[in-house]
């Protein structure tokens, strides 16, 4: 299928051959003298590295509340399976060792008021089983 113009003949453009200019010979830039080089020093300290380093180990709001939450939730579960052992009446050391990592965590603040008094009545909890066990 063909293209015509709006007049409905076809454009021509000029001729194929191209034209170059410049040498046709290549040739490499010649080497620096010794008074051209620039004496080799020493690498400097990444500055910019220890900033990096510094704002990855800050965390935010969101992602520390949602350790918080993960610490609950394991203490929670922790107490689940102290309450399975103990109606089961096969209570292990694991659970107690459990439970009482769990309430080591819960220590850790969240920076929000509510889920932080969440945390500390479920770490309240967690102390009075681990009295009750004898295990405080």
């Amino acid at each position: 299928m063909r293209i015509y113009g709006p007049n409905g003949t076809t454009t021509s453009t000029g001729s194929g051959t191209v034209r170059r200019s410049g040498s046709s010979t290549f040739s490499l830039p010649t080497a620096p003298t010794q008074s051209e080089a620039k004496p080799i020093s020493a690498p400097r300290p990444p500055a910019a590295l220890d900033a990096l380093l510094a704002m990855q180990g800050v965390e935010d709001a969101t992602e520390r509340r949602k350790r918080s939450v993960q610490r609950g939730r394991t203490a929670l579960d922790a107490l689940d399976d102290l309450k399975i052992g103990l109606l089961s009446g096969m209570l292990d050391g694991a659970t107690v060792a459990r439970l009482r990592a769990a309430a080591a965590e819960l220590k850790n603040s969240s920076g929000d008021p509510g889920l932080d008094a969440v945390l500390a009545e479920i770490e309240l909890r967690v102390e009075v089983e681990l009295a009750k066990a004898g295990q405080a």
